[in-house]
This record gives C-alpha cells, sequence and structure tokens, in this order.
C-alpha cells in the first residue's frame, strides 16, 4: 500500500463516519483554531503599539503616579503612594535643566458635554489641563488657530483648543476659531484646532479638548495626581535626562536615601516591554489551551482508532491472509490517524483566520494572520495523529490472522 491509498482510505473512513469523525477531531479543532487566533491577535497588537509609538518622538518620556498599562486592581503600593502636585511640576520645570528642554504637566476630567449654541457633544469628552509645551512634548499640533500661551496660563483665562471630533460635532458649517462654547457652565473662548489623530483600540484621540491648567485647577480643584511630560533635549541623552529628572523630583518630595521611588518613570520601550509581557500572557494562555485541546483530541483519535481495529479486525485477518506486513497494516492506521487529524487541523486553521479577522475588524486593528502559526497548527495536527495513532496502528498489526478470520 503506497500513501495515496492510505489517504483514500483514511478519507473514505471519515465519509462513512462524518459525525463520530468530526467529534473526534474536535479537540484538534479547538487546539488549532486558538493557536492561529491568538497569534493572530498578539501579531496585530504588536504591529499596532509599533507604529502608534513610532509617532512619539524618541526623546520624550513621562512621570505618573502609577504604571502606564494597568490590569486588573491596582497594587496598594501605588494605591498609597502621594498624588503628584502642580506644586511639584513648577519645582521641576525650575530645576531639571541640564538635559531636560521641555516640561509640561497634563491632568483630566472626563464625561463632561461641549456645548455650542443648540448643539452638544455625547458626555464622554476628556477636559485635558496643560501648558503651552504640551503639544510640543506630545507631538500634537493645531491645525487652525493656535495653541495655549504662558499668557493664557498666567491670567487662568477662559480658552479651548478643541479636538476634531468636537469641531466637526459642534461647528460643521461654521468657522470656530473666537466662537464660544460652554464647558459645564463656564463660557470658553475656541482659541485652536487640534490636528487629527485617530483612534487607539476604538477611542478616539480627537474627542478631547485642552485648556490651560491653571484653569482647569480652579473649575475642579488639586484633588488629582498630575502626569508630566518631558522632552530632552535630545535622543542621545534621555537616559540622562531620565536620571536627572528622578533626582530633582525624589529630592522635591523628601523621598530619603535608600526608599522606593514613589513615582514612575515611563517611556516608549517601557510601554511597550509591559504590553510584550501581557501578551505573553495571552501567549502562554493560549499555548496551555491548545496543549489541553490537542491531549483531548489525542485521546479522542486512540479511543477511535481502537474501535477501528475492533471493527475492521477480519478485514485485518483477511488482508494478512493474503500476503499484507505488520508494516502495511501499521501504516495503514498510521495514516488515517494522520488523516482524521488533519481534517479536524484544516478546520481549525480555517476558523483561527476566520476568528483573528473579526477580531481585528471589532478592535479596528490591521489583521495579520502569521503565516508560520498555521504550518505550526497543522504540524501539531500531524504530531497528534502520529503519537496517538502508534499504539492502535501496532495492535492492528500484531493481530493473528487466523485468530482475526476467526473473529465474528
Amino acid at each position: 500500500m503506497n500513501f495515496d491509498e492510505g489517504f483514500k482510505l483514511a478519507w473514505q473512513t471519515v465519509k462513512a463516519n462524518k459525525l463520530r469523525s468530526f467529534l473526534t477531531a474536535l479537540g484538534i479543532i479547538i487546539g488549532v483554531m486558538a493557536v492561529i487566533g491568538m497569534m493572530s491577535i498578539i501579531t496585530a497588537l504588536d504591529v499596532y503599539m509599533k507604529k502608534a509609538l513610532s509617532e512619539i518622538s524618541g526623546n520624550v518620556f513621562w512621570v505618573q503616579k502609577n504604571p502606564a498599562v494597568q490590569m486588573g486592581r491596582l497594587d496598594k503600593k501605588y494605591r498609597n503612594r502621594r498624588d503628584i502636585t502642580f506644586d511639584e511640576f513648577e519645582r521641576l520645570e525650575t530645576v531639571a535643566t541640564r538635559y531636560v528642554e521641555k516640561v509640561s504637566p497634563e491632568v483630566w476630567n472626563w464625561g463632561i458635554p461641549i456645548k455650542y449654541q443648540d448643539e452638544s457633544t455625547t458626555p464622554n469628552v476628556g477636559i485635558l489641563g496643560g501648558d503651552e509645551n504640551w503639544a510640543i512634548v506630545n507631538s500634537r499640533f493645531v491645525d487652525e488657530g493656535r495653541f495655549i500661551t504662558e499668557n493664557d496660563l498666567h491670567h487662568s483665562r477662559q480658552v479651548v483648543v478643541l479636538g476634531k471630533d468636537i469641531q466637526e460635532k459642534l461647528f460643521p458649517f461654521t468657522y470656530p476659531i473666537g466662537e464660544f462654547v460652554k464647558i459645564g457652565n463656564k463660557r470658553f473662548q475656541v482659541i485652536g484646532i487640534l490636528e487629527e489623530k485617530g483612534e487607539v483600540f476604538g477611542e478616539s484621540q480627537d474627542n478631547r479638548v485642552v485648556i490651560p491648567y491653571t484653569t482647569f485647577v480652579k473649575m475642579y480643584g488639586h484633588f488629582r495626581s498630575v502626569s508630566i511630560g518631558i522632552r530632552a533635549k535630545n535622543e542621545k541623552v534621555i537616559i540622562q535626562a531620565m536620571d536627572e529628572v528622578e533626582a530633582k523630583l525624589r529630592s522635591i518630595r523628601k523621598v530619603a536615601p535608600g526608599d522606593e521611588t514613589d513615582f514612575e518613570l515611563i517611556t516608549q520601550d517601557s510601554i511597550m516591554d509591559t504590553l510584550k509581557n501581557l501578551t505573553g500572557f495571552v501567549f502562554i494562555a493560549a499555548v496551555i489551551i491548545c496543549g489541553i485541546s490537542l491531549l483531548v483530541g489525542g485521546i479522542g483519535i486512540m479511543n477511535i482508532m481502537l474501535v477501528a481495529v475492533t471493527e475492521r479486525t477480519r478485514e485485518i485477518g483477511i488482508r494478512k491472509a493474503v500476503g499484507a506486513k505488520k508494516f502495511h497494516i501499521l501504516q495503514q492506521f498510521l495514516i488515517e490517524a494522520v488523516g482524521i487529524c488533519l481534517f479536524g487541523g484544516a478546520i481549525g486553521v480555517i476558523l483561527g483566520v476566520l476568528i483573528g479577522l473579526l477580531i481585528a475588524v471589532a478592535l479596528k486593528l490591521a489583521p495579520t494572520i502569521p503565516v508560520w502559526s498555521i504550518f505550526l497548527g497543522l504540524g501539531f495536527s500531524v504530531a497528534v495523529g502520529l503519537v496517538f495513532g502508534v499504539y492502535p496502528a501496532m495492535k492492528a498489526a500484531k493481530l493473528d490472522p487466523i485468530e482475526a478470520l476467526r473473529y465474528e
């Protein structure tokens, strides 16, 4: 018997017992589907984050109370930290000058609608308090009008720079610069429109407005921690700038020598490393799910092949009586086991690709299907067929032809 004949027999077995073959291969299907689907999502996230972070200048980093990426309940050591204040920002801006070019505060309030005459946005707009350096540090510039100035900050002026989403909602047919909008019950004059940035993980970066942080404090108080964006003089001195900022801010916050720093320094690389760790956990989870599914699938394959040996004992006896050798019987049953696993693997590949594409579309990511994961899934399918098909195949090959012919 050659391999072609073996695969034909395997396919006939699958066709003759469609439901049984499908249920047998279900573990293989789930395992392969999980691997390809999860690898597609992880790859798409990795590509997307690299692209998003590449837009940030390489000489920029941030100081925050808590880590940039958080999963689940915040750790106690972060919850117990003191807030970073505007006073600390202002003192840092004064003393950190050797390697630092710009320092800018950032503080947020959410869930407030912006109104213009009879028009109103949904109550999910982000209100950002910043200064004249915020646009430079965060690589956000104005398309029209101007940005916040020192005079705006000094006099706590009620001026606002709108994101594109806000402009399109409130001013579809009106030139917005110079017009007045309401934030809460306060009137703000529109002085500029931010350039369009698009979405990150389905969240619009243009559904926000920027006001002077001094005005922000008057409206909402000091009861929140400030994030500080810092631009080093160039990329070559970013490490020295981070060391300078850490030392100066520890001194400002009176952190004792030897005590742990009570704030976070966040860079592009640290964000990417954190995300890689998170996707690493997802990968491990996918491997565990895949392993369990393949184990269950392998046990199913062994069970069904043992049943097949019992059902075809007389056929095996006839084949041995007319000259078939142990190797031929062994080969036939192994090919059938591998064929059923490949059948399950092929379905798993199709479902995994579809799931990867659907989730990428739902998260608004560019669909990315790693080719290697497809070959890996099919390779696992073949391996499971070989490993779990060996025992039934050997049992069939060892049957005594006389006893097999007498089997009823």
